[in-house]
């Protein structure tokens, strides 16, 4: 459907309804039914319940700053939690099928680059003022500001860089690839499988679900990466049962004694606001909040502006109608994915599945929150998938992200570099942050070395500065005599 099209335009537009229900949602006014809505939402909870599977295993995977980890069990249900309340609170405020959960790539920022620094609790303290600050820059009217002042070949150039970091941490927590050990006395930091060689029953897992994943997605299959994750579990948990399996990792694919379970609310509220200043300093803290509202703000204005295109739901100047309060509401979805410890949480692009089905209004939202509420007591379910089966999701997203590439202008070495150090940098430190700054450095160094810095955006200027201090935090500190 093209951008421009308008709900007027959709050819099945029907007179308002009689019923409260349908007038408030607008229902019939958008040419949808109750039927399409219903089928919309439950199309959109499969295409994105994954993430009930693999926000857990992020998270629970990584260890704090004291080596601490988070419970798979509670990670499970304050994911499934804050997805089922977000998602109704967009149906309802901003009458929008999108959908919201924790989001990809920012829980691995919160996993791999910011929870090492910190405690868990200053850690999702970090992801409560990232939200805190979306909904400030929404009210105030700053996001346009901050809007122009990223150029977009450079936010597409983080997300490209930010999906090949999630595939390379699917390939290392796959056990696909693995770091050489230093007494190897090699130049070459990683390798393929455990000793150069792939054995064992687990990355034979991985590599069939890696297959199955790229197989469903270039049918384009609806769900596929959620038909990939519970098949490659299943054959998980045959395998388990006839084979001497030792290293499946942190999760063991076992069936469980119950299938329903009382959901664990115990990560609630665990969350420190200003605890990370004291851990980390306040420069440090401040690139991790704007990484995060980076990566947060603007994967929201193209997700929404992308599903109400497709839903023709855009207006007479192809603009997304109520923008303001659909963008404050997921920046509230970013504070309650911190407040329960489940990271950042924001607007789905699955969502465009149920727009596939026939979703045009929020009250589809209500279907898809529903079934997460009651995921809130399947648990012991969700939590039997090793990784070696959630993995390959993580390369699929990858993919899916590395698409953004097309876009940059590779003839123009002023967008090309800058936008090249950004992929670059984020897999090889293992770090987006790093990334990030790169990217910028050297896009300000050269648009000034071309005479053309009165392109760049103070605010990009004031960012450059800051990752300036950040990369040399080293020698300013010997400089200042803090160490």
């Amino acid at each position: 459907m093209s951008e421009t099209q308008k709900v007027t335009d959709l050819p099945s537009a029907a007179p308002p309804g009689g019923n409260g229900v349908d007038r408030f949602f607008e229902i019939s006014a958008r040419g949808s039914t109750f039927g399409r809505e219903i089928r919309g939402g439950f199309a959109t909870f499969f295409t994105m319940a994954y993430i009930l599977v693999l926000n857990p295993i992020i998270l629970g995977s990584a260890k704090d700053k004291f080596g601490h980890q988070l419970d798979h069990v509670q990670l499970t249900t304050a994911t499934a939690l804050v997805a089922a309340v977000m998602t109704v609170v967009m149906g309802v405020g901003g009458n929008l099928p999108l959908a919201l959960a924790a989001g990809l790539g920012l829980n691995a920022v919160v996993a791999f680059q910011i929870a090492p620094l910190m405690s868990w609790d200053d850690a999702m303290g970090l992801v409560v003022l990232e939200g805190l600050l979306i909904c400030v820059l929404v009210v105030t009217g700053l996001r346009e500001a901050v809007m122009h002042a990223i150029p977009q070949p450079l936010k597409q150039a983080i997300s490209v860089g930010i999906g090949l970091f999630i595939a390379f941490i699917g390939f290392v927590d796959a056990g696909f690839v693995s770091r050489v050990p230093d007494v190897a006395g090699t130049t070459v930091p990683v390798q393929l499988g455990g000793t150069g060689t792939l054995t064992g029953w687990p990355v034979l897992v991985f590599c069939l679900g890696v297959l199955l994943t790229i197989g469903l997605l270039a049918r384009r299959v609806r769900g596929a990466i959620l038909i990939s994750i519970v098949t490659m579990t299943v054959v998980a948990i045959v395998i388990n049962s006839v084979a001497d399996v030792k290293n499946w990792g942190l999760t063991v694919p076992e069936v469980p004694d119950d299938v329903v379970a009382s959901p664990d609310f115990g990560l609630l509220g665990h969350f420190s606001l200003f605890g990370a200043f004291g851990e980390t300093g306040a420069i440090t803290v401040v690139l991790l909040v704007f990484t995060l509202v980076l990566s947060d703000f603007f994967d929201t204005m193209g997700t929404v502006v992308g599903i109400s295109a497709e839903a023709g739901l855009l207006d007479e100047e192809g603009k997304v109608p109520d923008l303001g309060r659909v963008l404050l509401i997921d920046g509230a979805a970013a504070v309650a994915g911190g407040a329960a410890s489940a990271s950042s949480a924001t607007s789905y692009i699955e969502s465009a599945a149920g727009v596939g089905e026939g979703s045009r209004t929020g009250f589809s939202n209500l279907v898809t929150g529903g079934l997460f509420a009651f995921a809130l007591f399947l648990t012991p379910l969700l939590t039997i998938v090793p990784m070696q089966a959630a993995a390959p999701a993580l390369v699929a997203v990858g993919f899916l992200m590395m698409t953004q590439v097309k876009h940059i202008d590779w003839d123009r070495y002023e967008i090309a570099i800058p936008a090249f150090l950004t992929i670059a940098v984020m897999p090889f430190t293992y770090s987006i942050t790093n990334g990030i700054g790169a990217g910028f450095l050297a896009y300000v160094l050269i648009k000034a070395v071309l005479g053309k810095a009165k392109e760049i955006h103070w605010l990009l200027w004031a960012t450059s500065a800051l990752f300036l201090v950040y990369f040399a935090i080293d020698p300013v500190e010997q400089i200042l005599g803090v160490k």
